[in-house]
């Protein structure tokens, strides 16, 4: 059965892989345990998954672009090993205050703003309302709030000290990312 008119998105760091600060080389990629079953387990359902993730360190100067997609190619190529895949890699370049040109600016995309997640609804038509946003900060619940998903915080990456801060902002709270999709199944199943 193929669910392609809503969609599971998901943070990255701290959510699918450890959160090492500003990761920016397939060498520091480390999957989070179960991550890639979890996806996986979605995969076989025909649920999307969508990779929302701000990546103000490009903005910063730390790491370009091109390095970007080679970590993406890296996290696809270890997500393949476990018959896992992501439809999709949304990413906010930006930050705010701090950086070099052109990526210095307050943009609609970068989370707790719903920008990618819209972006998303535009190019697959994903019906939000039936959709989900998983990840471990408050800034991830903000913007699937915002979106009008289902929200889901994970105990993963900042999950843990960020639980507090979250609480009136999600409809749920897991362990890991594994967690999060066996909730969903229990409502997809329903």
């Amino acid at each position: 059965m193929d669910h392609k008119d809503f969609a599971v998105f998901v943070d990255r760091d701290g959510t699918i892989n450890v959160d090492v600060d500003f990761l920016s080389s397939p060498g520091q990629l480390q999957l989070i345990p179960r991550s890639a079953d979890a996806i996986r387990e979605l995969n076989e359902l025909g649920i999307p998954v969508i990779v929302v993730t701000n990546q103000s360190g490009i903005a910063r100067g730390l790491y370009s672009e091109a390095d970007l997609a080679a970590v993406h190619a890296a996290l696809d190529a270890m997500l393949k090993t476990a018959g896992a895949s992501v439809q999709r890699y949304y990413y906010c370049p930006h930050h705010p205050s701090e950086g070099i040109a052109p990526y210095v600016t307050a943009c609609r995309c970068r989370k707790p703003s719903p920008g990618m997640l819209l972006d998303a609804q535009r190019e697959f038509g994903f019906d939000l309302t039936r959709s989900f946003m998983v990840g471990d900060k408050r800034i991830d619940m903000e913007a699937g709030r915002a979106a009008g998903t289902t929200t889901v915080q994970v105990g993963t990456g900042y999950g843990e000290r960020e639980r507090e801060a979250a609480a009136g902002l999600r409809d749920q709270y897991t362990a890991d990312l594994y967690g999060a999709v066996q909730y969903i199944k229990s409502i997809v199943n329903q």
